[in-house]
């Protein structure tokens, strides 16, 4: 589609990689009145977005996303949904002011944690003088809350696999490594690696096909935000298919860190959880650890 609104001075970018989160933004935003941008990164998104201003653009490419802030008026941006492939050196293409005013970009990129990549990336956009807003501003009803979602709550067992992958996901954040971990019987099991959550779950499943992991026993996935981790971007999420993947590893349900995680198709969650008897519910991580 065409650029339509050029007087926008303080438009609203959203650079889009995979998942579902994306769309539920510029939907968002749509619905309150803004004309956003769509930026859908060239291999990451896969969502159609003929029905918005839009071009397609690669990971690297700072240059082209700053002169697209600039042609279309940009003055603020969000960053969301998931990036699988980090960019080779070859692929970053950025002018020498930003790269001055962020001398450690190309290194942080190519060899930093996925939080010092986010943060790397948000000054990076700032430096073209625009404000980096999170998903969670523009859709505040994605925000988990505290306790269950749905009629499901957890048992004795549960909560003891949930302050046990609760232990485990903050330790694993600490190394800027992933967000989640899976607890079955008090033991953790797995944690969140470059694979992701989809990735971990099942290699759980196949973990307890294979006999290494309790058939009696369920075990809980949590989620949870790094420790210190910027909130403009990649707050933990989980969709339908996240509670998909948790009932095929055999999991009685899932925790996420409440006001700090994104909860996608909430309804359709609930009514999942509810007709299989799974729990989802919200979490505050600090709390719990003070629990005796």
């Amino acid at each position: 589609m065409t650029d339509s609104r050029p007087d926008i001075r303080d438009r609203l970018a959203i650079i889009a990689g995979g998942g579902l989160l994306p769309r539920y933004v510029a939907e968002a935003a749509r619905a309150r009145g803004e004309v956003p941008y769509i930026l859908a990164l060239r291999n990451e998104s896969g969502d159609d977005w003929s029905d918005f201003d839009h071009e397609i653009i690669s990971i690297g490419n700072y240059a082209g996303i700053g002169g697209a802030f600039r042609r279309h008026g940009i003055g603020r941006a969000v960053l969301s949904g998931w990036v699988r492939r980090r960019p080779e050196w070859r692929d970053i293409h950025a002018p020498l002011r930003m790269l001055l005013a962020v001398p450690s970009v190309v290194r942080t990129l190519l060899k930093g944690g996925d939080d010092a990549v986010l943060r790397m990336v948000i000054r990076l956009i700032e430096a073209e003088g625009v404000r980096v807003v999170g998903a969670h501003e523009i859709v505040p009803d994605l925000l988990g809350c505290e306790g269950p979602l749905g009629q499901v709550v957890p048992d004795r067992d549960a909560e003891a696999d949930i302050a046990a992958a609760t232990a485990a996901a903050q330790a694993l954040g600490r190394l800027d490594v992933g967000q989640g971990a899976v607890a079955v019987g008090g033991r953790v099991v797995a944690l969140e690696g470059a694979e992701g959550t989809d990735g971990m779950l099942e290699r759980v499943a196949a973990l307890r096909a294979a006999g290494r992991i309790s058939q009696r026993r369920k075990g809980v996935l949590v989620k949870l935000c790094k420790p210190g981790q910027d909130m403009r971007a990649d707050l933990p999420a989980i969709g339908v298919e996240t509670l998909s993947r948790a009932r095929a590893a055999g999991l009685a349900g899932i925790a996420v860190e409440a006001g700090r995680s994104l909860v996608l198709e909430r309804d359709a969650i609930v009514a999942e959880a509810d007709a299989h008897g799974l729990f989802v519910t919200g979490i505050v991580p600090d709390r719990r650890e003070k629990t005796p």
